[in-house]
């Protein structure tokens, strides 16, 4: 089965306030792009994946991921992340009616495409399915199989709020990469010990923070 993913992604400038205790306001913006960069880039690395559609409305962010080879959708109706990543799974599926959807964080810069495609060959076997993040309270992926609804419920206890909407969790070892998203600092030295893409390998060198940069 072959997805489509949609990445959601607020405003770089308003990206990423609780990594103040890792990174200083100057520097927050340009980290949370290179999170989004590796996380598309392995996005698009994956072989289950057929394409990814980015949602957001800054510019930067939308030039650099495009120039990656994304999509990029408006970020509308302006309702909140969870409308928008609904407005967005509609779009998708205009273009490919009998898709697989999933919504996946941008802020996984770890990410491993095997990993990520093992993740989505689970979700195919469920009408829809979600992968809890790291810390066992929120998600990092959604999906939905064709002619299924995405249903988001991302945000606050998000792994209960999907479980409670029917989703299927999915309780599979060795995708670290797909569930390490990155909030805090500790998320961030996390990232780093798995192995974090080139782009924040860049910019996390210059910060103070131990881990292992690499690729």
């Amino acid at each position: 089965m072959q997805w489509t993913l949609v990445i959601p992604l607020k405003a770089l400038a308003r990206a990423k306030s609780r990594l103040s205790d890792a990174a200083a306001d100057g520097v927050r913006p340009g980290l949370a792009l290179a999170f989004a960069q590796d996380t598309v880039a392995a996005a698009l690395a994956c072989a289950a994946v057929h394409d990814v559609a980015v949602v957001t409305d800054d510019p930067l962010a939308g030039r650099e991921l495009a120039a990656l080879g994304a999509r990029i959708v408006g970020n509308e109706p302006a309702g909140g992340l969870n409308a928008a990543l609904a407005h967005a799974a509609a779009a998708v599926r205009r273009l490919r009616p009998g898709g697989a959807v999933a919504a996946l964080n941008a802020d996984l810069p770890a990410l491993r495409a095997p990993e990520l495609a093992r993740v989505l060959g689970a979700a195919a076997e469920f009408p829809r399915a979600f992968l809890p993040d790291a810390a066992g309270i929120g998600t990092t992926l959604l999906a939905a199989t064709p002619g299924r609804e995405l249903l988001p419920a991302f945000g606050a206890d998000s792994r209960m709020r999907h479980l409670a909407s029917g989703a299927v969790e999915l309780a599979l070892g060795a995708v670290d990469s797909v569930r390490q998203d990155v909030d805090t600092g500790d998320d961030l030295r996390a990232a780093l010990a798995l192995g974090v893409g080139p782009r924040t390998a860049a910019v996390a060198a210059r910060l103070l923070i131990p881990g292992r940069h690499g690729g």
